[in-house]
């Protein structure tokens, strides 16, 4: 009998964290949804060509010496006086339009990004200290918060991003302006993160591993990014894939107002902003193409912010 048990086979799950998630609720919603695979293909084709913009862009929109003013204002190429290499046709400068974009992609997606790990640092950490120390400094940080979700991010960006080009100055270089960019737009969306955390630190705290690390005299900060921290991530992850999104609009948003990148160095925003200028004197590719690649980088990241929403959601499963 002993024997037999012994020999006979046990069922275990997988044991690497790669098995784990091919086998969890989450990879199986995500099989289901034809729409969020298609969103995932597409935002990280996005990345891609971000990233490989130096191999695949014909030109480089940010070297002077490869533009041409008499190839300024040309059309796509399909169209009658489009001229090669100019796939989407090119702007005021002489610049690939299709090189542009690549090239502005990648800073939307780096300001994105940054700004996302600012903002999501910044208000995980007020949050777990909000939330698990209570009282006079739980109070102060989330009226701080209240007040400032009382302002549309974007009046926070401006002001933040007036603010400190007014104490370094006017005239910035473009790494100090994305900078800026960065610092802007991680201040204007801590609050969700802060209030999201706080509230899950206030359930954990009150449970039984948290009393059992305090017992063994483990360290205030210990028990929060080490215990707690890891318990309340799954909200944090829907709100960074949702911000990243607003990231990037709210970047757009400031280069088309004349606040972000500069056209030297511009991102989708700044190509955007610049075709406006010629839109109706029928030069509508300047604006056109760019305008179109942040809608679809846009849709794509909500429609996988959305997923994750659900897929995370308990009460949905």
């Amino acid at each position: 009998m002993t024997d037999a048990l012994q020999a006979a086979p046990t069922a275990s799950g997988p044991t690497t964290w790669a098995g784990r998630f091919l086998d969890s609720d989450v990879w199986a919603s995500f099989k289901r949804s034809k729409l969020t695979m298609a969103a995932a293909f597409l935002t990280l084709l996005f990345l891609a060509v971000a990233i490989l913009a130096g191999v695949l862009a014909p030109q480089n929109p940010f070297d002077p010496a490869q533009l041409d003013l008499l190839n300024s204002r040309l059309p796509p190429i399909w169209d009658a006086e489009g001229q090669t290499p100019f796939l989407l046709g090119s702007d005021e400068q002489g610049r690939d339009i299709f090189s542009a974009i690549l090239y502005g992609l990648r800073i939307s997606l780096l300001v994105g990004f940054l700004g996302v790990a600012f903002s999501a640092t910044l208000g995980i950490a007020l949050g777990l200290v909000a939330g698990y120390l209570g009282g006079t400094v739980d109070a102060i940080i989330m009226r701080v918060a209240d007040v400032q979700l009382t302002f549309p991010a974007i009046l926070i960006a401006l002001l933040v991003d007036g603010v400190v080009k007014a104490v370094l100055g006017g005239q910035l270089d473009p790494a100090t302006t994305l900078s800026v960019l960065v610092f802007s737009i991680g201040l204007s969306f801590w609050v969700q993160y802060a209030r999201t955390v706080r509230g899950s630190v206030m359930v954990e705290k009150n449970k039984d591993y948290i009393a059992a690390a305090r017992l063994i005299g483990l360290p205030a900060p210990v028990i929060m990014f080490r215990h707690i921290l890891p318990n309340v991530m799954g909200p944090v992850l829907v709100i960074a894939t949702i911000n990243l999104a607003l990231a990037i609009i709210t970047e757009a948003t400031l280069s088309f107002l004349g606040t972000g990148m500069p056209e030297t160095m511009p991102s989708l925003g700044t190509l955007i902003r610049i075709g406006n200028n010629y839109l109706f004197s029928g030069e509508w590719w300047i604006v056109a193409f760019p305008g179109i690649a942040l809608a679809l980088l846009v849709l794509a990241i909500n429609l996988l912010g959305d997923w994750l929403r659900d897929a995370l959601n308990p009460k949905l499963r």
